[in-house]
């Protein structure tokens, strides 16, 4: 299946018309911005971008509208960033966040994927160990552990396209806790998925090296799949660095039942 760039301006407009801007509070009492792009469809796939992202960046606001030409779309901000409340707590609580965003698409729709960037495709995947009626998941750029996270940002594969994304609305909306607190590892728990998970990696990622999505790839029992994008970075950056590639990948995936 082969699916083309959006670059209309018409349709953008016309998307950022229909959606809806919701706001969920999770269990623990934050509350949770999520752009709502709806589809008369029974599928919604939930976009979780990771640390110091947000689901009114370019990026993610361009990938939520090619997504809702297949389905309504859910993009979400975790606490600590743009439009929720609270802290970020580097995947601690996050989980909250997510759940609350699941529940509301279960009030809605009958099939529900999640794809997750970077700290959010650790938490899609300790959701989707938690929620085994997730239809699919495509964790990109996931760690394997939090403490292991390699992050060099001294280097230019690093710093060059975080300069590049530069949004200073974003910037000052990021609020990060600084009291540590346990995390679970994505590793400990990815054989609990049941769900069909894609796992995407940049081979010259230099905040999450590639390692890490190998490693949750290999201990996976679920139908899954590896991607390593060639000459890519890091998350959204595959996205960014190469989209009709990513586009296809993640289409196919999603959307295909034959997911060989």
């Amino acid at each position: 299946m082969k699916i083309t760039n959006i670059c209309d301006k018409e349709l953008m407009n016309k998307w950022e018309k229909s959606m809806q801007e919701l706001t969920l509070t999770t269990q623990d009492g934050i509350k949770i911005a999520v752009n709502h792009y709806e589809k008369d469809t029974n599928s919604v796939i939930i976009i979780a971008p990771g640390w110091f992202m947000t689901k009114d960046s370019k990026s993610f606001k361009q990938m939520s509208e090619i997504f809702n030409k297949y389905c309504a779309v859910l993009a979400m901000d975790f606490r600590g960033h743009g439009k929720s409340s609270g802290f970020y707590t580097f995947t601690s609580k996050e989980i909250n966040d997510i759940n609350s965003v699941i529940e509301f698409a279960q009030s809605k729709y009958k099939k529900i994927y999640m794809i997750g960037f970077s700290l959010g495709a650790a938490i899609v995947l300790i959701a989707g160990a938690n929620h085994k009626e997730i239809e699919k998941i495509i964790a990109v750029s996931a760690p394997a552990c939090f403490e292991k996270i390699e992050n060099k940002v001294w280097k230019k594969e690093a710093w060059l396209p975080t300069l590049k994304k530069c949004e200073l609305n974003r910037w000052f909306s990021i609020r990060p806790s600084l009291i540590p607190k346990k995390k679970i590892k994505p590793i400990d728990i990815v054989d609990n998925i049941t769900s069909p998970t894609l796992f995407i990696a940049g081979e010259k990622d230099p905040t999450v090296e590639n390692w890490h999505t190998k490693a949750l790839f290999t201990k996976a029992v679920c139908s899954k799949k590896y991607e390593l994008f060639e000459n890519c970075c890091h998350a959204e950056d595959l996205f960014i660095q190469d989209r009709e590639k990513f586009v296809n990948i993640c289409c196919k995936w999603l959307f295909n039942d034959n997911n060989e």
